[in-house]
């Protein structure tokens, strides 16, 4: 396939544009604030009885996302060897796309009376979003040559950051303004928000599931059903990944640092809430602030990773993640909080975008098994998002959340220390017999 291709690249990053909707407005933004004010028992406190148990909702809220990335990790590196085997990358990508968007719709249901409903389609809305995305970033080393990895990983974030902040601006519309709207209240106004979610996903998502190739399927000889013949097809992949120990150190390290990335993602915003009972506008605006300093920090780490390569940069970056952690520990102020904002912000977009492209690099020269081997590094996405929010939760459940914090700053620690001992050339490629 013709590589560096205008209109595949720029459909490529048309899915960041169409997906990170839900990354903040059912992430980050409206719906965390409307699940804190939404899953409360009847006295309006945060202790809330699901499925039999009496759990603080900020726990139940990480303990959602938890799951969902438990499961993802699980299944994805199947899935991703059945669909290089089979060749439909593409038709696995939007079943995952149209689970997640229908489950967006489902949370227009959520109210105080239908916790369950509500867990349950967040859940899937995540498991959707998430799953959605190891055949989205499988396309990255197919469409274009290594040397546009870092640029193009770095556009697909800033039109993503962009996107969602134009949809999270008309939502926020209608809580400033409802009487533009006939007056809706501000819950109706929230739970509209989520179905405007599912709309912008599925519509945008049709541009790059018309641009992006649908594959080829394995040459190699079919000894049973596409299930069995993924199953080869990841014994395959794991047995080449012994070949390749500075791509296997680098999903260590990713492994650590990511776990403290998406933590803080997911659960920033319950901390602004919960622990520092900020105002619902004020915990918006710190948000849309994460997403305009995420578009600079993305195109910042492109610029540094030309100069210093790739893993210098991203241990700069984790260096000053580290900080973020520790003064968070110390933030009691609404003052503070936006400053600290603005840190995570300007590091979350350089991070994301970097560790994408940097593991496009370690791939073998020319292989054609990119969602088998993305699956693997979508797995250590999942399964230390899925760690880290667990964790979070706990220490939150038994000693409250300013002590999680410090555990997220270790975890930093760890993933530099591993990614310190990766070279850091400026564009690099892993040979499938490296040492």
């Amino acid at each position: 396939m013709e590589k560096n291709k205008p209109s595949i690249l720029n459909a490529w990053c048309m899915y960041d544009w169409a997906n990170s909707v839900h990354a903040l407005v059912i992430v980050s933004a409206i719906f965390p604030i409307y699940f804190s004010n939404t899953a409360v028992n009847e006295q309006g406190g945060p202790d809330v009885e699901f499925l039999g148990m009496t759990v603080n909702n900020s726990a139940l809220f990480s303990f959602a996302v938890s799951f969902a990335f438990l499961f993802i990790a699980v299944i994805n590196p199947i899935l991703g060897a059945i669909a290089d085997f089979s060749g439909k990358k593409k038709r696995f990508m939007q079943f995952f796309v149209y689970l997640g968007a229908l489950s967006c719709l489902g949370l227009y249901f959520f109210n105080r009376e239908h916790l369950t409903i509500g867990i349950l389609a967040f859940t899937l809305s995540l498991i959707g979003w998430s799953g959605s995305i190891v055949f989205y970033n499988a396309y990255l080393p197919e469409i274009a040559t290594e040397n546009r990895f870092d640029k193009l990983s770095a556009r697909g974030f800033t039109m993503g950051y962009i996107g969602s902040v134009l949809l999270l601006v008309f939502n926020l519309t209608m809580l400033i303004k409802p009487e533009w709207y006939g007056g809706i209240d501000s819950g109706t106004a929230c739970r509209i928000s989520f179905v405007t979610v599912a709309i912008w996903w599925i519509g945008f998502a049709q541009i790059p599931f018309y641009y992006l190739p649908n594959g080829t399927p394995s040459n190699e000889a079919r000894t049973g059903g596409w299930i069995w013949n993924g199953f080869r097809e990841l014994k395959k992949v794991l047995a080449e990944l012994n070949h390749l120990p500075i791509t296997k150190r680098f999903l260590v390290s990713f492994f650590f640092y990511n776990m403290g990335v998406q933590t803080v993602m997911y659960i920033g915003t319950l901390f602004g809430s919960n622990e520092l009972h900020l105002p619902d506008n004020a915990l918006i605006v710190t948000i849309l602030l994460l997403q305009i300093l995420a578009i600079v920090g993305a195109y910042c780490a492109a610029v540094l990773s030309g100069k210093w390569g790739n893993t210098k940069t991203i241990a700069l970056i984790l260096f000053i993640w580290i900080g973020v952690c520790v003064s968070g520990y110390f933030v009691y102020t609404e003052l503070e909080f936006y400053g600290l904002a603005a840190m995570i912000g300007f590091v979350m977009g350089g991070v994301q975008s970097l560790s994408r492209s940097t593991y496009a690099k370690l791939l073998p020269e020319n292989t054609s098994d990119t969602a088998s081997y993305f699956s693997f590094y979508d797995a250590c996405d999942k399964f230390s998002t899925f760690l880290g929010t667990t964790i979070f939760g706990i220490i939150t459940q038994l000693s409250g959340m300013r002590n999680s914090l410090l555990f997220l700053a270790v975890i930093f620690v760890l993933g530099l220390l591993i990614l310190r001992r990766i070279p850091s050339q400026k564009i690099y490629r892993t040979p499938l017999s490296g040492t």
